[in-house]
């Protein structure tokens, strides 16, 4: 069984978000939790949440299944960042010129599974291809 969790808009570059997000790939959910609890990148604690949120979604979907959830068996499946909209201002720049800076936004999405009941989701997709 898997379950996704997005987080939509941060207010981070994804090219900050990726160092994070590549590091939990494949990990256990647990372990995930607990080394970004510790990370001192100020986006390990969004990516953090959206763990968390998987994890909970998790547990919320097997209950509605009837199925027993062991949370230390979750394992952190797919992680990416994907771009998101980009806000546009711009700085007072010399003889009256402006200069554009770009801020940029990040779309965060985590999918956790159980590794005991299911086979994997990455390897079934590819399969699928």
């Amino acid at each position: 069984m898997k379950a996704i969790a997005h987080a939509r808009h941060l207010r981070v570059t994804p090219q900050k978000a990726r160092r994070i997000v590549n590091e939990i790939r494949g990990k256990n959910a647990h372990e995930v939790l607990d080394m970004l609890k510790f990370a001192p990148q100020a986006v390990a604690v969004d990516v953090r949440k959206v763990v968390a949120s998987a994890m909970a979604n998790a547990k919320d979907l097997a209950g509605s299944r009837n199925i027993v959830l062991h949370e230390a068996d979750l394992v952190v499946s797919v992680a990416y960042v994907d771009e998101g909209p980009t806000m546009k201002r711009f700085r007072a720049r010399a003889q009256g010129r402006g200069a554009r800076i770009l801020k940029r936004t990040s779309h965060i999405t985590v999918e956790v599974w159980d590794k005991n009941t299911d086979t994997d989701p990455v390897v079934e997709e590819r399969r699928a291809h």
